[in-house]
């Protein structure tokens, strides 16, 4: 049988039966887990990334489209809402810490989200980009089931908008705890939350490899992150893009 022929069959296959698209995305993951854990979970061997690239590299060697292994693999996706909802058990267990840390968690959050916001923009717009790129790179440390609805909801490309969260996430859970020792950051807490605001879950799951008290402050940085941003940032953002327009002309 030719290679075109085995394609064709893989295709078929592959739209007809959810099997395929499962096995391949779960069989990525665990090899990636069990070479995070070879390398002593450090943080560059990141599972996701590793992942990723792996199926990419399937998708694109068999010509298999996108979107017809993402629609196989939607009980995956469908799972992402109740994995985040899961994160409410070490939210209760650290509920002490989080009522005395109301107000710095809050002043960090402010922070955060606006830095997060505030560098995406100036430098989409700094290299002249269109205004749909602006307004899809904007979100980009906000969960991506939310990035999106805010990313339609201004007028961006969702998929765009997706791909730089992805790309955000691995980026914090590689760099994170190299950058935030750097800067002489050592409690869990801050560690924890600071990770989960500009990296979302994918920055998240690697908190939970400091411990559990990071990844809970870390699921806490995510949700209130994607909460102030659907709420604030379809309103704030025309303006700031006026305003960082004109600054930079």
């Amino acid at each position: 049988m030719s290679t075109p022929e085995i394609t064709t069959l893989a295709r078929t296959y592959l739209s007809e039966s959810p099997v395929p698209a499962l096995a391949l995305t779960i069989g990525a993951y665990l090899f990636a887990c069990w070479l995070h854990a070879r390398c002593r979970n450090h943080p560059f061997a990141n599972p996701v990334a590793i992942a990723v690239t792996m199926l990419i590299v399937v998708l694109k060697l068999t010509h298999i489209d996108y979107r017809v292994c993402f629609a196989q693999a939607q009980f995956i996706h469908f799972l992402l809402g109740p994995a985040i909802v899961a994160l409410a058990v070490p939210l209760y267990r650290q509920i002490h810490k989080l009522r005395s840390a109301c107000f710095p968690l809050l002043c960090g959050l402010l922070a955060g989200s606006s830095v997060a916001v505030l560098s995406a923009v100036a430098i989409a717009l700094l290299f002249h980009c269109q205004a749909t790129t602006v307004v899809s790179l904007a979100p980009k440390s906000v969960t991506a089931a939310i990035a999106m609805l805010i990313s339609i909801r201004v007028g961006g490309i969702p998929s765009l908008t997706a791909a730089i969260v992805i790309a955000t996430g691995i980026t914090g859970a590689v760099i994170s705890t190299l950058m935030l020792g750097l800067v002489g950051v050592r409690r869990d807490d801050a560690r924890g939350f600071a990770i989960g605001v500009a990296s979302h879950g994918i920055g998240t799951a690697r908190a939970f490899q400091i411990s559990e008290e990071a990844g809970a402050f870390a699921g806490l940085g995510m949700a209130m992150n994607g909460i102030v941003s659907a709420v604030v940032l379809p309103f704030v953002l025309p303006a700031l893009i006026a305003m960082l327009g004109r600054l930079m002309t």
